[in-house]
């Protein structure tokens, strides 16, 4: 006798569901279609005067590298709540969210990230949770090469692109070779 507990149930057949184009994820019992969408980053090139804030990561990828306060968003927050959030939770700090800096496509690991520019409310910070170490670095101080991941490269050069612009398009493209 088979127990039908034990059976998988819910979206578990892959299939392309009618009027659709790709391969989903679909309940063959109700009809439910599972659609697994790229995951939103929101983070911030938050500064303290000529200072920028960096934490180092307390948790894989990149465990023990230094990266901008950045994470996936959470429902029902908006992008700019989102990026004041994971700066909150990362390194204790207060920002004030400014204009957007780049929104980043990264197809090959289903992200879209968005990264804007912030300014410190104050330079008391310590490490959140997800958080080893925290600090604040001029440019020149910035540990290059213990840098997490390639966004925050490219965030740091938008930043430094549009440095004294009061207006500037945020950066849209996809650098080469992601």
């Amino acid at each position: 006798m088979v127990d039908e507990r034990s059976e998988a149930k819910g979206p578990v057949t892959k299939l392309v569901p009618e009027g659709d184009e790709r391969e989903r994820l679909v309940c063959t019992d109700c009809g439910f279609i599972n659609y697994i969408n790229p995951k939103i980053v929101v983070g911030a090139v938050a500064t303290w005067e000529d200072r920028f804030l960096l934490c180092k990561r307390a948790i894989p990828p990149r465990l023990g590298y230094w990266t901008l306060p950045a994470g996936f968003m959470e429902e029902g927050e908006s992008t700019q709540d989102g990026a004041a959030r994971e700066a909150w939770e990362e390194a204790r700090a207060r920002i004030e969210i400014g204009p957007l800096l780049g929104v980043y496509n990264i197809p090959r690991i289903s992200q879209v990230q968005m990264i804007y520019r912030a300014r410190l409310l104050s330079d008391e910070i310590s490490a959140g949770p997800e958080s080893e170490d925290v600090g604040l670095f001029t440019w020149d101080e910035i540990p290059w090469d213990e840098i997490a991941f390639p966004t925050v490269h490219w965030a740091f050069a938008h930043y430094r692109e549009t440095l004294g612009q009061g207006e500037f398009a945020p950066r849209s493209e996809m650098p080469m070779g992601v």
